[in-house]
């Protein structure tokens, strides 16, 4: 089994434990080595459930049994999950991870148990105590957003909005990455956290224009939260409020080409899911002294380019 060494940061999670018939490596009836890898999901978000589906979707192909589990962004639960892995003697843990201080807990007791570590979405600075990781950049995604509004504003001086989503690794840095690539010109008057929830984010937007009706451009580090503000402003009767998100589900795309979400940054976790599970499988096969890092593409959608989005979900 591949030896594993400590990480110090990491991110973000839909199916209850499942148990399946067999752990450990094994040989399937058709003589390929089969494997079976645990995935510990962060949440049920759609984001998550198209991680999720990727990953099946790929274990079926390859041959590999999964187990699932889902913290349910608690992390103490996302401890216990892990835990319950490395008790079933799982081959690899695929990890999408609630926050960074569960992140680091998880990464020891697999390190401790000599079962590699693949991460899905956020990497942390340190990369040496995992197998591997199939990263989608957030921290860029928040600057990529912000240079789309540093060109849409011209120069302007304008007020800008953040609805970040729950404290911890993937909010923090979306909005760090954001916060970072804003022109001179664009100034931050409002700042809190929507939860990565819809109906938490709606009234975050409701607070936001009592308290600065004059904002004109709002970023929003989810399509969930994005739908929030939405409502909030369309209540509101605020039609000239930009909203700039993260997301690409047939929703989102269908607000954009609309002209209802400004901009949205595109990515495919269905995808992500895939190759975590190809590349764990690899590693298993092939073990490295390094991290293997991937990293997802990205794509700018505006209402003039919807059809270049990939697709969200298989």
């Amino acid at each position: 089994m591949m030896k594993s060494r400590i990480l110090t940061a990491v991110l973000t999670a839909t199916v209850a434990t499942s148990t399946l018939a067999a752990c450990g490596s094994g040989t399937d009836e058709a003589g390929d080595t089969a494997y079976t890898i645990g995935f510990v999901n962060a949440d049920s978000l759609d984001f998550h459930t198209c991680l999720e589906a990727g990953i099946d979707h790929e274990a079926q192909s390859v041959p590999v049994e999964i187990v699932h589990a889902n913290s349910t962004r608690d992390p103490a639960k996302e401890q216990a999950n892990v835990e319950d892995m490395i008790v079933r003697q799982v081959d690899a843990i695929v990890l999408q991870t609630v926050n960074i201080d569960s992140l680091e807990g998880a990464i020891a007791k697999a390190v401790a148990a000599d079962i590699p570590i693949f991460l899905t979405s956020v990497g942390g600075p340190d990369m040496a105590g995992v197998a591997g990781a199939e990263l989608s950049d957030v921290k860029h995604t928040g600057e990529v957003a912000a240079q789309w509004l540093n060109e849409d504003s011209a120069g302007k001086d304008v007020d800008v909005a953040i609805i970040a989503g729950a404290p911890g690794a993937a909010s923090d840095l979306f909005v760090g990455g954001f916060k970072s690539a804003l022109g001179p010109e664009a100034k931050v008057v409002f700042e809190q956290p929507g939860m990565f929830q819809r109906a938490k984010a709606q009234e975050v937007a409701e607070n936001l224009l009592q308290s600065h009706p004059d904002v004109q451009y709002v970023f929003v580090p989810n399509e969930e939260m994005g739908f929030g503000a939405l409502t909030a402003f369309e209540n509101a009767g605020r039609s000239d409020i930009k909203i700039i998100t993260n997301g690409g589900t047939e929703e989102g795309l269908e607000a954009t080409s609309e002209g209802r979400f400004a901009m949205l940054v595109a990515s495919s976790p269905y995808e992500l899911g895939v190759k975590a599970v190809s590349t764990m499988v690899d590693l298993l096969e092939d073990p490295r002294d390094e991290p293997v890092i991937g990293q997802i593409p990205t794509t700018v959608v505006t209402k003039d380019n919807v059809d270049a989005a990939p697709a969200y979900c298989g």
